[in-house]
């Protein structure tokens, strides 16, 4: 028993022993970190610098790297991706799962934080709710997975509403009145969406889209510029949201992780800890789906 004992210990010691590489690769591995770090193409001198070795080090890897076609270079020399990069870069893409991906991220906001999160993405009916984590003082609020979110008047919604196209985005607010504290097209629109176009062809008339109203634009537009938005006790009196969009590699956005919590239990400035927990978490996982912004 006490042979078969030490045995196991010994195998678990030595599978704990960090496994050794090839000091080379792992100095390639340093380069390509530094270029995907500066995310733009890089001349020799910058890209050594960056990885932290002399340029006459660094050179020799580089050169191992655009024969297979890891990197390529472009017409003023400088080195980028090439063509065996992006395919990989590709397949993993294909391989990814948004929804899965989040997981782990919306467990372990919850746990940080110790508030709700709710993953939602856009549905056939419009902003939807697919994973709730509730914290260990659940909100009695009427959030449910399945629950479809208004683009005007809560803050999953309006993240959404800031990364779609401008058509997408026209023709989901002209339902908004069935969502989750629904607004009607009057309250965000400031015409009515075009009719058919004219018996002589006229096809710009039925693809118009019609303009927002000024506040809700401009709304919009400062969720872009933050990457995150605000509920204050809105469309539920009492809790505060804090709702940030994931990114695919197109810029496209795929989900919007939310934080909720009862209003002054926590602090909901964009400046303070969970607007930063929530906004790193979103960066880790755009990143990961491609995004560089």
């Amino acid at each position: 028993m006490t042979d078969s004992l030490d045995t196991s210990q010994a195998h678990s010691s030595a599978d704990a022993k960090p496994q050794r590489g090839i000091q080379s690769l792992d100095s390639t591995g340093e380069l390509l970190a530094a270029l995907v770090a500066a995310a733009r193409p890089l001349n020799l001198r910058d890209l050594a610098g960056a990885a932290g070795m002399p340029p006459a080090k660094a050179f020799p890897h580089l050169v191992s790297l655009l024969k297979i076609g890891l990197l390529n270079r472009d017409a003023s020399g400088c080195f980028e991706a090439g063509p065996l990069a992006l395919e990989l870069g590709l397949i993993g893409l294909q391989r990814l799962s948004p929804t899965r991906e989040a997981e782990p991220e919306v467990v372990e906001l919850a746990a940080s934080t110790g508030m709700s999160v709710a993953m939602a993405v856009l549905g056939p009916l419009g902003p939807t709710v697919v994973r709730l984590e509730e914290s260990a003082r659940p909100l009695h609020v009427s959030l449910r997975v399945g629950t479809v979110m208004s683009l005007a008047n809560t803050a999953i919604g309006r993240v959404f509403a800031a990364y779609v196209a401008d058509d997408v985005r026209a023709r989901l607010l002209a339902q908004d009145h069935l969502r989750l504290a629904g607004a009607d097209a009057a309250d965000v629109f400031e015409g009515k969406p075009a009719g058919k176009g004219k018996a002589t062809g006229d096809t710009n008339a039925a693809s118009a889209v019609p303009p927002l109203k000024q506040a809700y634009a401009q709304r919009l537009a400062q969720i872009r510029a933050d990457g995150i938005d605000t509920a204050l006790s809105r469309p539920v009196p009492g809790i505060n949201t804090l709702a940030a969009p994931v990114l695919d590699h197109t810029g496209s956005i795929c989900l919007v992780l939310a934080l909720m919590g009862p209003s002054g239990s926590f602090d909901s400035e964009l400046a303070a800890g969970p607007a930063k927990t929530l906004r790193a978490a979103t960066s880790r996982l755009s990143r990961r789906f491609g995004w560089m912004a």
